[in-house]
């Protein structure tokens, strides 16, 4: 009979055991189960960092292109890119299984709580992976070089690092920085620098957003054995690192002026997010120690606002009227 993976109650960890009627009951996966394993919402923020970089690109390499040119290879960039991390995705959940089912947050994941069998998660990875980068290389081949980067970071460096170092989240602002990259060399077949701006955008924006999501979380991650910079350095170092990349993604961002189309809607949106970001930043030093959570959360609900603003306000302000 095929073998189950369960959890036991006492220590969280995952047991291989043989089906039978007094095996601790796990539920069959649902199509759901198989859809969340690919954790469509980061890829969903990940497609729109992505379409960003696209699209700047066509404003500001290729503007003679068609609307057919424009729809197809869009689609095919959107589509391979949109493959490749939800086979990152579903790699992290099957080598993180273990961790999971130590977490009240990841604990009723599928693969850690055994509805789908881990070497499920790793066929669907690699297959996902497989197709992505051949829709990508349709694109063109540096397109699936750069996705293939970003998957490898992601996979094989920072999920592995999760478990050693505080510098998993900067490591993880590497491959989080990518997509937009892809976006860009999808229509130049360069990685200018306005490619590599949005790369520095988007990796400056990550250790705020993530740090303050780690430090909501603080206690899973203590219980998990993760090694979180909240858990390992405490909350005021974790503020500090927090402010340091604020800080440097203002100007960061103002640098998009002079190397790619983009004009005043942006650069006053830029200032203004940034400047927001910045000030909530500062705003961490100054709040008590009882209060910490609650400007944890502000930080991580602003720098949401915050990628979903800028990337608005870069199409919005390239688009050619």
């Amino acid at each position: 009979m095929e073998q189950q993976f369960v959890v036991k109650e006492s220590d969280g960890q995952l047991l291989e055991t043989d089906s039978h009627p007094q095996a601790e009951s796990v539920q069959p996966a649902t199509w759901s189960d198989y859809l969340h394993l690919t954790k469509p919402g980061i890829t969903l923020s990940n497609l729109m960092t992505t379409f960003t970089g696209f699209w700047l690109a066509v404003s500001s390499t290729n503007p003679e292109w068609t609307i057919f040119e424009l729809v197809h290879k869009g689609f095919l960039t959107l589509l391979g890119t949109a493959l490749v991390i939800a086979s990152g995705a579903a790699l992290n959940n099957y080598y993180d299984r273990e961790l999971d089912a130590k977490m009240k947050r990841t604990k009723n994941r599928a693969v850690a709580s055994g509805r789908i069998h881990p070497r499920y998660a790793i066929t669907l990875g690699v297959a996902l992976l497989l197709v992505g980068l051949l829709t990508l290389m349709y694109v063109n081949p540096l397109t699936a070089v750069f996705g293939l980067i970003g998957h490898i970071l992601y996979v094989l460096v920072y999920t592995p690092l999760k478990r050693v170092t505080t510098l998993n989240t900067v490591i993880g602002g590497l491959s989080g920085a990518v997509p937009p990259v892809i976006g860009w060399v999808a229509v130049s077949n360069s990685p200018d620098m306005g490619a590599w701006i949005l790369f520095l955008i988007l990796f400056l924006w990550q250790p705020p957003h993530f740090l303050a999501l780690a430090m909501l979380k603080a206690e899973e991650y203590r219980a998990g054995g993760i090694p979180m910079l909240p858990v390992v350095k405490g909350f005021a170092e974790t503020k500090r690192q927090m402010f340091n990349y604020a800080a440097a993604l203002l100007p960061a961002s103002l640098l998009l002026m002079l190397y790619a189309n983009v004009g005043y809607i942006y650069l006053v949106a830029a200032m203004a997010l940034g400047g927001v970001y910045l000030w909530l930043s500062v705003k961490g030093f100054s709040v008590k120690e009882e209060d910490d959570l609650v400007w944890a959360r502000k930080m991580f609900g602003f720098s949401l606002l915050y990628l979903t603003a800028i990337c608005a306000a870069v199409i919005i302000s390239s688009i050619q009227f």
